[in-house]
Order: structure tokens, then C-alpha cells, then sequence
């Protein structure tokens, strides 16, 4: 099969990843699905003066990444009847550069935003953009009725759109319309790497700073042929591992005040404020914006923070473990998340699902050990997986991996090289594409970046763990009752800014 491979963290020439005909292409792309490949990333971006299709292609089994372009059109054969994993990919493609994938079964706009070139205009939008003006899809009947939740949410929350239908309780089809945080991050980044693209990686999904922060530094160390010191990944791992451990104590906090359990929903929020803290020990920030740097990271650790950091992480894995474990033993909570919003292992794979909702449906994919890279090639984090599916598999999946996170931190404190925390990044290579891999808390974050001849990036691409999983909350939630989306909802805690850019 003529495909390009490397592994994560690594890059290849322009001229080294082949450019197929679009049915070539597409029958690659088809072969590598039935072989156990997945789609880590689907986009287009011009090139000589055409435009070209490009596939990432992961293969957890042997580590290995696959990449292929296509030259295409104003339309191709759409790859999503046969490869539900590029639904929503070819939805992306056909609204940023009005390329029409041709059959495809359910063709809307993502983000809503304005194409990047002059061409078709698939949806005769007259170049107008409304976020949410688009067809929606309903069940007919006597006695079904439409639920409409959002944009705008009661809470603090961020707006997006979801709509049921329903007949009494029982929500038959849910779907889901986002793009109303979309701020053109992709684009931005083009001409870079400038000194404000490592912040808009920090902010592209705030609770996910330390993840996508180091993707992109994985992406530039890679384009220049950069080696980090081993230090600096290691303390690249203990703030990630931290940002993973306070977004699934936060979870499964607010899983618990989603049922109307308080002790535990009360208690993980001041633990969660605690790992936060230790983050914010690190750097000055709770969220870790300015530790992670090309080159290294930007603070190192001395006596005087590893010594309060080793005692304030003891007790917040003692205090997690205390509140967390009132769940497991409470029948009213475990009566509400056993059996709620199932997904099969079968849907997971057809689907693409990454992260906590994989594992919780038996598939054993995670970044950190499927294409390892950085302190994860010396030091190894067991996959956490369980086979139900449903709200409870997602909660057991997010507490077993919080425990064996303060195992790996505790770990990497005890065992921390010595050395510097930084070196400078050579220019990046010209005419190539690196591609960077990274577990973050809900799953794979994927980072592409292309140069051209002067070495500056021609274009960017993120994908978002949460742009691979919405639709899989919206399957979650068919013959559900309605009143059982808060907590499907947030058993998945997808990002809305993450998956608009």
C-alpha cells in the first residue's frame, strides 16, 4: 500500500508522503479501516496551487502513523457510508474549502464559519453565516414532540445546541450543533510559529492547557529536530498527569451532583481546587499556562517545591479516595449510573471514539503507551479499561486512572533527572509535515503541522479528543429518558471551545 509512515513526535519530507488519486486514496484509507486502523486526523490544505486531502491514519497496535494526501477537486467520493470515523471530518472539509464529499449521509456545517477560498457554496448561504442556521433531523408522528436545550445554558457553561426528539421521556434521536465559540485558531497559527501561538494553544481548550501546549511543542521540537532534556519531560508528565487527575476528580464530583449526591459532589470540588494548587505550584498557574515550552519547560523543580508537593499530593489522593469511594458503596448512585447511556465496543470502533469513553467501552487505546513519546517512552501508565460502556464504566474508568496517575507522578518526584530544563529549538525544517500525539485527560490530541520553503507553517491542524466524541454522547443518548442527558452529558465532559477552535 503506498502510504507514508513515521512515528509520533517525527516528521518527513513533503516530497516523502505520496499523492494519490482520489480513488487510490480513497481505497487506501478503506483497507487501513479494515486492517484496525482509526482516522486520528481528516483535513484539506492547499498546496501548488491546488488542493490537497490528507490523511493521518493510527495503528495502536504497532504504534505506526500513516499519512497520505489526494489532490482534489470540487468533489470526491465520500469516504463516511463506508468509514462512519470521517462523518464529521468531511463535514469540517466541505464547509472550510466547499469541496463536496458526494453521498455523503447527513452533510451540514460544523462551526459554521466562512470558507477559505472562493468556491461553491454548498449550503446557498450567500456567504452570510449564522451559527445554528441549519436543518435539523426529526421523527414524524403522532405524539413526538422536539426538545430543545441551549444554546444558551442556565449555568456558567459554554453555548451549544442540542435537540432531542422525544416521545413522552423516552428521546428517540439526538443532535447536536456546535460553532458558537469558533475563533479561527487554525488559521491564526499559519505564518507562525510567532511568540503568540504557544498561547493560543494554552487557551484553545483551557482545561486542557498542559495537553495541547505539548503537542505543539512536540510538533516544533520535531520540525527542528529538537531534544528535549530528560528532566523537562519528566516534568512535562507530572503536569499533565496533575491536569488529567483535576479534570476526572472534577467529573466524577459533578457525576455525583448530577444524581443528587453531595458528599462526594461537595468534596471533589475542594479536591480538585487542591490538585489545581499543585499545578499552580509549579508554575504560578492553576491551569499550567507558561510551564510548557519548545525547547523544555520554563520552571524547574527545587527542595522547596518538591518537598510540600510530595505532601499536599499524599493528601489530596487521600481525601479523592475517601469521597470517590462513597459512590461505588451508595445503591441510589449506582442505580442511576449502571445501564445509563451504553455504548457497545462495536460503536466505539465504527465510531472512533478515544479516550476514557473508549476504554469504558473495552477498547484499549491510549497515546501513552499505543505511540509513546516523551517521559512515556521510559516510564509506563497501565491502560484503564472496562468493558460496560455506560455511565459507570466512564466514572470507573476516570478513578482508576486518577489512582494510577498519583502513582506515576510520585514516581517521577522520586526519580527525577538531573540537568537542565531547557535548550533552544532549531529552525524548523522546510517543506515538511510532523505529526504529534498526546493522551490528553479525554483523550487523543492530535497536532499536525505543515512548513514551507521559508520553514514557517503553511498550515495547522487540531483535533480535539472532544471533535472525535460528541457524537458518540449523541448515540449515548438514544431510547434514553431525557431526563438522563445531564448526566450522560457530563459522564463525557466534552470541550465546546476545543472541538470549535
Amino acid at each position: 500500500m503506498n502510504i507514508a509512515s513515521l512515528h509520533n513526535g517525527t516528521q518527513l519530507p513533503l516530497a516523502a508522503v505520496p499523492v494519490l488519486p482520489i480513488g487510490e486514496f480513497r481505497e487506501a484509507v478503506l483497507q487501513a479501516m479494515e486492517s484496525g486502523a482509526r482516522i486520528s486526523a481528516l483535513f484539506a490544505f492547499p498546496a501548488n496551487e491546488a488542493l490537497q486531502l490528507a490523511a493521518v491514519l493510527a495503528h495502536d497496535g504497532t504504534g505506526d502513523l500513516s499519512i497520505l494526501f489526494a489532490e482534489v477537486g470540487d468533489s470526491y467520493p465520500s469516504l463516511t457510508p463506508d468509514c462512519p470515523q470521517a462523518n464529521v471530518f468531511e463535514r469540517e472539509i466541505a464547509e472550510q474549502w466547499g469541496v463536496l464529499p458526494e453521498e455523503h449521509p447527513w452533510l451540514k456545517p460544523v462551526r459554521f464559519q466562512p470558507r477559505r477560498r472562493a468556491g461553491r457554496d454548498i449550503w446557498n448561504r450567500g456567504g452570510k453565516v449564522l451559527v445554528g442556521d441549519t436543518a435539523f433531523f426529526r421523527v414524524e408522528g403522532e405524539e413526538i414532540h422536539e426538545v430543545a436545550v441551549g444554546p444558551v445554558h442556565a449555568g456558567v457553561i459554554e453555548p451549544g445546541h442540542f435537540r432531542f426528539q422525544c416521545h413522552g421521556e423516552d428521546a428517540f434521536y439526538l443532535e447536536i450543533s456546535l460553532g458558537y465559540q469558533h475563533r479561527g485558531v487554525e488559521r491564526a497559527l499559519a505564518g507562525g510559529p510567532d511568540k503568540r501561538s504557544v498561547h493560543y494553544m494554552e487557551t484553545l481548550a483551557g482545561d486542557t492547557t498542559i495537553g495541547h501546549a505539548t503537542a505543539w511543542c512536540q510538533a516544533l521540537e520535531a520540525l527542528g529536530r529538537t531534544r528535549v532534556p530528560p528532566r523537562a519531560l519528566a516534568i512535562r508528565g507530572i503536569a499533565l498527569e496533575l491536569e488529567r487527575i483535576a479534570n476526572h476528580v472534577g467529573d466524577l464530583g459533578a457525576l455525583a451532583g448530577d444524581v443528587g449526591f453531595l458528599p462526594t459532589a461537595s468534596y471533589c470540588g475542594r479536591v480538585r481546587g487542591e490538585v489545581l494548587n499543585l499545578t499552580a505550584l509549579l508554575c504560578g498557574s492553576r491551569f499550567g499556562r507558561g510551564l510548557v515550552r519548545p525547547g523544555g519547560v520554563a520552571f524547574d523543580l527545587d527542595d522547596t517545591v518538591l518537598s510540600p508537593l510530595r505532601e499536599r499530593l499524599d493528601a489530596a489522593e487521600r481525601d479523592a479516595a475517601s469521597a470517590i469511594g462513597l459512590l461505588w458503596e451508595t445503591p441510589s448512585v449506582m442505580d442511576r449510573f449502571e445501564g445509563t447511556g451504553t455504548l457497545s465496543q462495536e460503536t466505539c470502533q465504527e465510531i472512533g471514539l478515544v479516550g476514557p469513553a473508549a476504554r469504558a467501552c473495552g477498547c484499549p487505546r491510549d497515546v501513552r503507551r499505543d505511540f509513546p513519546v516523551g517521559i512515556f517512552r521510559f516510564a509506563h501508565i497501565p491502560v484503564s479499561t472496562w468493558d460496560t460502556g455506560d455511565v459507570f464504566a466512564r466514572a470507573q474508568v476516570r478513578w482508576i486512572e486518577t489512582q494510577r496517575s498519583f502513582a506515576f507522578i510520585r514516581e517521577q518526584l522520586d526519580a527525577l533527572p538531573s540537568g537542565s530544563v531547557m535548550v533552544p529549538v532549531q529552525p524548523l525544517e522546510s517543506n515538511a509535515i510532523a505529526l504529534s500525539l498526546v493522551e490528553g485527560w479525554r483523550g487523543e490530541i492530535c497536532h499536525v503541522a505543515v512548513t514551507g520553503p521559508a520553514g514557517r507553517l503553511t498550515h495547522y491542524k487540531v483535533v480535539d479528543p472532544s471533535f472525535h466524541n460528541w457524537f458518540g454522547l449523541a448515540l449515548a443518548m438514544r431510547n434514553q429518558a431525557i431526563s438522563d442527558f445531564p448526566l450522560c452529558n457530563k459522564s463525557f465532559n466534552l470541550s465546546y471551545c476545543g472541538h470549535d477552535l
